[in-house]
């Protein structure tokens, strides 16, 4: 295993750790975190059909069929067009991970949602499945693409669509980062784990990643 391998596993590792320790941070105090409130009352004061639409523009992008099964098999498909099978399998392999975790973190937390909700929405409130999601893609793109501009539009999209979700009332504000920690856990650690196939994570300063050695 390589040096740059054994850093994804650590940081994604990290990165899940935290996502676990938020969700059981806010199972046991029950009550809602003091930002998360604040924050609520903040988006919720400032409703209006011009911030609405645009929200669920986002909502219909990150979750049910279109996100969660449409996005990454379109994706999967195109990677396997390009030819790029390896790529394909970890981005689809990362999609599926990460929506199963959240599910599974939803029903052992059960977090109540906020009571104001605009969008319909399913049992459990942590973590974010549509930030999770996001971040998934986010994360997983940027080390297909090893572009800047990626990584700029990864962030740009993950953001807005966690406020989108506490703008809509369907979560509170640590939802959305405990679903921004899960997905991007999830893209690193699956991403460290095909890295003898993928080749060295685009953060690397190495050389080709011929060079890789499983």
């Amino acid at each position: 295993m390589t040096v740059p391998t054994k850093r994804a596993l650590v940081a994604g590792g990290a990165a899940l750790l935290l996502a676990l320790g938020l969700g059981l941070t806010v199972t046991l105090r029950r009550a809602p975190l003091g930002a998360d409130a604040a924050w609520l009352r903040e988006v919720t004061e400032h409703r209006s059909e011009f911030w609405l639409v645009p929200s669920l523009v986002m909502n219909f992008l990150g979750g049910g069929w279109f996100g969660t099964i449409l996005v990454p098999v379109a994706v999967t498909v195109l990677l396997v067009v390009v030819k790029q099978p390896w790529h394909a399998l970890y981005f689809l392999v990362a999609s599926a991970a990460s929506a199963a975790l959240v599910q599974l973190l939803k029903a052992t937390f059960g977090r109540v949602r906020p009571a104001d909700i605009l969008v319909h929405v399913d049992a459990g409130s942590f973590p974010s499945g549509h930030v999770a999601n996001a971040a998934t893609i986010a994360v997983a793109l940027g080390f297909i693409l090893r572009r800047t501009w990626a990584w700029v539009a990864g962030v740009v999209y993950v953001v807005l669509m966690a406020l989108s979700r506490t703008y809509l009332g369907a979560h509170w504000l640590s939802d959305t980062i405990g679903g921004a920690l899960l997905g991007a856990a999830v893209a690193v650690l699956v991403w460290a784990l095909l890295a003898h196939k993928l080749g060295l994570p685009p953060w690397h300063s190495g050389h080709s990643t011929d060079s890789v050695e499983p």
